[in-house]
């Protein structure tokens, strides 16, 4: 099933099951997303099945069979969703270097060498790497 070209943010409960199932790693049962939501209220059994049954219409779980129920789990990961998610607030801007700059310029500074990090290692192989400290 395809993804979702839009994504849209999750409604609470959509919410929840996400990062349940994020949380544990592996697929689960409806049954189990319920017990894992325990001790705060839960709700019914039914109302779960149904907003795990409708996060995969819209693409955003796969499931297999287990005996007669099915197991989810996430077609992304949760770091695939919210750099998803980043890249469609980029794009709704006319000035995405001006975003990127105030973006930049507002994240916590330990986000900012993570970024940075990254950036050095998203660099194609045929451009030198600049490195702190080099003399170039």
């Amino acid at each position: 099933m395809p993804l979702p070209r839009r994504s849209r943010p999750f409604g609470d409960l959509e919410a929840r099951v996400m990062d349940l199932l994020w949380n544990a790693g592996h697929p689960l049962l409806v049954r189990e997303v319920i017990d894992l939501m325990r001790p705060q209220r839960v709700p019914a059994y039914t109302t779960v099945m149904t907003v795990m049954d409708n996060l995969y219409r819209k693409g955003w779980l796969e499931r297999s069979r287990d005996g007669r129920a099915w197991r989810y789990e996430p077609v992304l990961s949760r770091q695939a969703y919210t750099a998803r998610l980043m890249r469609e607030a980029l794009a709704v801007s006319d000035d995405r270097a001006g975003v990127l700059a105030r973006f930049v310029e507002e994240i916590d500074p330990a986000d900012a060498a993570a970024l940075a990090a990254a950036l050095r290692e998203a660099a194609p192989p045929d451009e030198p790497r600049r490195d702190r400290g080099s003399a170039r």
